[in-house]
């Protein structure tokens, strides 16, 4: 239940991160425009916009930068008519994974996306073939450099978002834009609770690192060392395409398997 630790699950070290930062905005300001574009304009009105914006701002995305797609989307000067669609398929080792993109070509991204799930021994499956092993949570993030301290403590945080019917509190750790590893708090709970548990949090603490909708694995899959590196791979080349928002796998990782990429 509330307090333990994911942190065996991190997958991005710093040479992954690295490699990736330069499209990090890219799929920022799609996401920005997307949800201007298809709802109000307005963060308070509008909570994909709010999710975007405080992904935005905890990647270091300038307020000019935010502003900009937010006004391209609302206005309807971006042209591209991007539609959310969802991959399931198996990579190495049997770890089922979902893949969620924003495309202009449906054509174009199951084409990429099917030949690197061959290219790295996975294959790409029907809707709803890996589903059945992740459950749709509402998640909300907290770090503790972002939080006022004198206010904020992860036991104040725990007994906040139970109290708002959160099902999980959790910490865990990532890297900032120092590189530094920092550790992170998460509050999930169901989606028909999801606007109230983040309202009851943000009252009580401000504005949440992140809040949105994601995939949480039910049912996990050990792997050997030898998957794991194929698995690191596969996720960071689905990454590198543009057309993918995120990406979401239901490994089981050792305590040697966290250890060893911890220190790579």
């Amino acid at each position: 239940m509330a307090g333990h630790s994911h942190a065996k699950n991190i997958m991005h070290r710093k040479g992954a991160q690295d490699a990736r930062r330069g499209k990090i905005f890219t799929k920022l300001i799609r996401e920005l425009t997307v949800a201007a574009k298809t709802g109000i304009p307005d963060p308070a009105s509008n909570p994909r916009l709010r999710s975007a914006i405080a992904a935005a701002r905890e990647a270091n995305m300038t307020r000019d930068t935010i502003d900009r797609a937010i006004k391209r989307g609302a206005g309807g000067e971006d042209d591209a008519n991007y539609e959310e669609v969802r991959y399931e398929g198996y990579g190495p080792g049997g770890v089922a994974i979902i893949v969620e993109a924003l495309t202009d070509n449906r054509n174009r991204t199951a084409s990429d996306i099917r030949s690197t799930f061959a290219k790295m021994g996975g294959a790409l499956g029907e809707m709803n073939s890996v589903a059945f092993s992740f459950q749709r949570v509402g998640q909300i993030k907290y770090g503790q450099w972002l939080a006022d301290k004198s206010t904020m403590t992860e036991e104040r945080l725990m007994e906040t978002a139970l109290d708002c019917g959160a099902d999980d509190v959790y910490e865990d750790h990532e890297l900032n834009q120092r590189d530094d590893e920092v550790p992170v708090f998460y509050a999930e709970g169901a989606v028909d609770n999801f606007a109230a548990l983040r309202d009851g949090l943000e009252q009580k603490f401000g504005e949440a690192a992140s809040a949105k909708l994601v995939w949480k694995a039910q049912n996990t899959t050990p792997i050997s060392d030898e998957i794991l590196d194929k698995l690191i791979k596969l996720i960071e080349l689905l990454e590198d395409n543009d057309d993918v928002q995120t990406v979401t796998a239901n490994h089981q990782l050792s305590e040697a398997q966290y250890d060893r990429l911890a220190n790579s």
